[in-house]
């Protein structure tokens, strides 16, 4: 059952220590959060030696406040010469702080010296929805995963190898699920090898429950006034951590069968990591102009079912990972000087309520009244009318229904370009046939003959959309998903800016159909689903896929131009699409060390990101992107037969 995220609500108590009437609980020590966390949380848990000389070293917390053991543990880390190679915090907050707020307890809190890594943690606060949220430091040798939501909620979704604990709950008299034997026996199956935990709070039930879930329990001298304090330290490693752990590949020549939008985000996660990759790009692809421009906005559903916290990560982890190639204005014009071209805008999108929603006055009331009972942060989703519709997209639009500040404007091609320009990505235009394992474990990617060795690596991702099943098949490897993926056509209509109102509208706009702000300009509208085109041939373009999608333009923008469609320019492509909609993320069953990223369908911008950053995650012993019930939902060998629409 969907649970609204409600923000922390707090004043200042005695000393002006921040307090929270909610749980009748103060955020941290009158005698110093810094203090508190160095001699709790830090030397607790035998840091900074027990990173010392390490890969990596995993931090799991519950309850993240204000961030203060966070910015704690990251200047030790800065400080220490023998620091690990990389550090990571996952911490889970049920109550988070609005930006302003955060801001507001981080300036009067931290002394001058934190003052740049409170700032750092400002800039890249995230909307408060619910989920993981990844933020990255340092050229992201240190990373906070937040966790919005109750721990009893998203500790079981969480599969991760944590070193070190920190239970930072409010007290367990005034949050006493914070510190229940099920969610403590869950923390300790997420416990590495050698895993400790320390708190300040020492409540009988507390220790017997930790003693229970498999730690060796000890009293030692508290902070401040508190006499005591609780370490332990873990005598049997987590199942879940030790899944987490197995997964790890030690980085070194990695291909990426695919240059598209799965195998650029693919190939740019990898490289990211350490990785040396080359990406093949396929010789036999037909040239042509692709899509101009393509907008980039999450689903949004009255339950917040799988499909559109899905959508919500996966635009959440674009907007975070594309910033580099990111234009804050709003739009793609003018190309910007030198040879890359604006890759991706922030627009913002109107996404206008469906037209036989709108005609019953009651269903429409109901719906916004159920967009709003989500509780959405506003900078992330707001219920518009159509006035406020009109006024975002500078021109008349046909209803009301939903902004998204953060939609995005993204011209493929060049934000394809520049995930591939990494310096340790190599682009190879090669067909691929097939893959031979070979001694020592090695893949071979083989030409369509067989004869010819195109690339050799320890990790292969096959990223080639509806080739992907062939590829697997002429290796002698099992596609995973049954049908295979059907190629399903579609067409764009180019309009030209000039003829529409306004130029076309400010921000994008879409719902049954979709029309984009003008970039060289035109103005990108669309999309047709054409089942019955056949794959052997080029996707089509004609005059009825452009009447079809003027159609669906005038629906959007009531004062847009008519016509005769025939004179449109526009281009057709294929979507690969799996049965039930979702794409084959993961490592293929029964073949070390080869990953499938394919059936994308008609959310490639969506994916393209959060797919990396899944497996380039996964393989590095990083903490997860992605809850672990949203990824089992798209591994390639997920439980049940795909089913349900194909596009």
């Amino acid at each position: 059952m969907f649970e609204p995220l409600i923000p922390a609500q707090v004043v200042a108590g005695l000393g002006d220590v921040p307090f929270s009437p909610q749980f009748g609980d103060v955020y941290h020590s009158a005698q110093g959060a810094l203090a508190q966390a160095h001699h709790v949380f830090l030397r607790g848990n035998g840091l900074p030696e027990r990173w010392r000389g390490r890969p990596r070293f995993t931090v799991c917390e519950t309850g993240f406040g204000l961030g203060l053991n966070f910015l704690a543990l990251w200047q030790a880390w800065r400080q220490d010469p023998s620091r690990c190679a990389a550090l990571h915090m996952v911490s889970i907050e049920a109550h988070p702080f609005t930006v302003g707020q955060l801001a507001h307890w981080l300036h009067k809190l931290v002394p001058d010296d934190l003052r740049p890594l409170a700032d750092a943690l400002l800039a890249q606060w995230p909307a408060l929805v619910p989920g993981l949220h990844r933020l990255e430091f340092d050229g992201a040798a240190v990373t906070l995963t937040l966790g919005f939501g109750r721990a009893e909620t998203v500790v079981p979704r969480l599969q991760l190898a944590a070193d070190a604990f920190f239970l930072d709950g409010f007290a367990p008299k005034r949050n006493p699920e914070m510190w229940s034997a099920d969610l403590l026996a869950q923390l300790a199956q997420l416990g590495a090898p050698g895993a400790t935990a320390a708190t300040w709070a020492t409540a009988g039930a507390m220790r017997r429950a930790l003693k229970a879930a498999g730690f060796e329990v000890k009293k030692h001298r508290g902070f401040g006034p508190k006499r005591d304090m609780t370490m332990a330290r873990l005598l049997t490693p987590g199942s879940i951590a030790d899944r987490a752990l197995a997964a790890i590949q030690s980085r070194g020549q990695a291909v990426v069968i695919g240059a598209g939008l799965a195998g650029a985000g693919m190939a740019e996660a990898l490289a990211r990591r350490g990785w040396d990759v080359v990406v093949l790009a396929d010789a036999s692809a037909p040239p042509g102009l692709g899509h101009l421009a393509a907008a980039l906005t999450p689903l949004v559903d009255r339950d917040d079912s799988p499909r559109a916290r899905l959508a919500r990560a996966g635009v959440l982890r674009a907007g975070s990972r594309w910033q580099g190639l990111m234009h804050e204005g709003g739009s793609l014009e003018p190309m910007g000087a030198g040879p890359a071209p604006l890759a991706v805008a922030r627009a913002g999108t109107v996404q206008v309520m469906k037209a036989n929603r709108a005609r019953r006055p009651e269903e429409a009331l109901a719906w916004q009244a159920s967009m709003a009972a989500l509780q959405f942060a506003p900078d992330w989703m707001r219920v518009i009318d159509v006035d406020e519709a009109s006024a975002l997209a500078g021109q008349p639009v046909g209803r009301g229904g939903l902004y998204f500040p953060g939609g995005l404007l993204v011209r493929p091609a060049a934000l394809c370009a520049g995930l591939l320009r990494h310096p340790s990505i190599r682009r190879v235009s090669a067909t691929a046939g097939s893959l031979r394992r070979v001694a020592g474990g090695d893949w071979q990617v083989l030409d369509g003959t067989g004869a010819t060795v195109l690339a050799q690596a320890s990790l292969v991702v096959v990223a080639c959309a509806a080739g992907a099943p062939g590829l697997l098949r002429n290796s002698g490897l099992a596609w995973p998903l049954g049908e295979g993926m059907q190629q399903v056509a579609g067409q764009i209509s180019l309009l030209p800016a000039r003829a529409l109102a306004q130029g076309g509208p400010r921000c994008i706009v879409a719902g049954e159909g979709y029309v984009l702000p003008a970039v060289d300009g035109w103005c990108v509208a669309g999309s047709t689903y054409d089942h019955d085109a056949s794959p052997l041939a080029p996707a089509p373009v004609s005059d009825a896929g452009h009447a079809s999608n003027l159609g669906r333009v005038r629906a959007l923008l009531p004062q847009a131009l008519g016509g005769d469609p025939s004179g449109l320019a526009g281009w057709g492509g294929w979507r690969a699409v799996l049965p039930d909609r979702l794409p084959a993320i993961g490592a293929l069953a029964g073949a070390p060390g080869v990953w499938l990223a394919a059936g994308y369908a008609s959310r490639g911008l969506a994916w393209s990101a959060l797919a990396g950053d899944l497996v380039g995650a996964a393989l590095a012993g990083e903490p997860p992107v992605l809850e672990q019930d949203l990824a089992l939902g798209v591994v390639p060998d997920r439980p049940g037969k795909p089913g349900g629409k194909s596009h």
